[in-house]
């Protein structure tokens, strides 16, 4: 466990009491994970940055064209959004969906970001939005695609010694557009993910302008379909269609064999019926 706690007061000291530890330090806000992490002796860090009382990260706020939510904001908090609810159903629902109520309470939307396991819900649901995070570093702010956090299982590309992640962003969905999230789980609360399934569709005179399919965990980092994406993409939104794009969404995807999560060919089969729901859904909600 740690030795020294600490509270800075702005982004720029919680750099430098980075830095000052010579990797010895890492950031905590929820610290769900990063609590157990460091019990089981998989976090090395004998110091703790808590940045909870950093003012103006706590926010959701609508700003530039973008929805940007502060990396103090917790998944309840962002369930019960009501501009979230409005504007990225998807995310709510997601977010909605994390552990229990406590975890809820306490976990942060960021902290299951830089967690970069492929079955995280906000996460899976955040590339459905095309999300970007901004890092902090001594080098100043700068805003990355989603994707970029993300090297593997478990890997993220941010490093936790020298740098932070400070909110994440995307656009909200108007009018024509339309998301839902499914997800399959052993039972409805306190239980991993077997699958989880993020989707956003925009609809234009009554065909797809643009469609956009996530799913977890079916690879090392959350998965875009993006063949799926494209056979809707310019296309009515059919039943037919639906069922195509659903089905080469599962062909794409490329799960393991699990003991807690189930067979391969168990899961690749059930990616094609929560694709097929989440665009259904959707679809139906995006219509006029």
């Amino acid at each position: 466990m740690w030795q020294n706690y600490l509270f800075p007061a702005t982004v720029q000291e919680a750099l430098e009491m980075l830095a000052a530890h010579g990797g010895q330090a890492r950031i905590i806000a929820g610290g769900t994970d990063l609590v157990l992490q460091s019990q089981r002796g998989q976090c090395a860090a004998t110091v703790m940055v808590d940045i909870t009382r950093i003012p103006g990260l706590d926010a959701i706020e609508e700003r530039d064209g973008y929805i940007t939510i502060g990396c103090q904001v917790t998944h309840a908090r962002i369930a019960a959004s009501p501009l979230i609810r409005q504007k990225a159903e998807v995310l709510a629902l997601a977010c909605g969906s994390v552990g229990g109520p406590q975890t809820r309470n306490v976990g942060t939307l960021v902290g299951n970001v830089v967690n970069a396991l492929p079955a995280a819900d906000g996460a899976v649901a955040l590339f459905a939005l095309e999300a970007e995070v901004e890092v902090a570093d001594a080098d100043g702010r700068r805003w990355l695609p989603i994707a970029e956090m993300y090297a593997g299982v478990g890997e993220c590309t941010i490093d936790p010694c020298v740098q932070m992640v400070a909110a994440v962003r995307f656009r909200p969905l108007s009018d024509g557009w339309a998301s839902a999230y499914q997800r399959l789980a052993n039972r409805k609360a306190l239980a991993l993910p077997i699958l989880n399934t993020a989707v956003v569709v925009g609809l234009e005179e009554g065909v797809c302008s643009e469609v956009r399919i996530a799913v977890g965990p079916v690879a090392p980092t959350p998965f875009r379909a993006r063949e799926a994406e494209a056979a809707l993409a310019g296309q009515p939104p059919t039943p037919e269609a639906v069922v195509r794009a659903a089905r080469l969404a599962a062909e794409a995807a490329n799960p393991r064999d699990s003991v807690l999560r189930g067979s391969r060919d168990y899961r690749k089969a059930m990616v094609e019926v929560l694709v097929r729901r989440a665009l259904t859904e959707a679809v139906t909600k995006a219509m006029p």
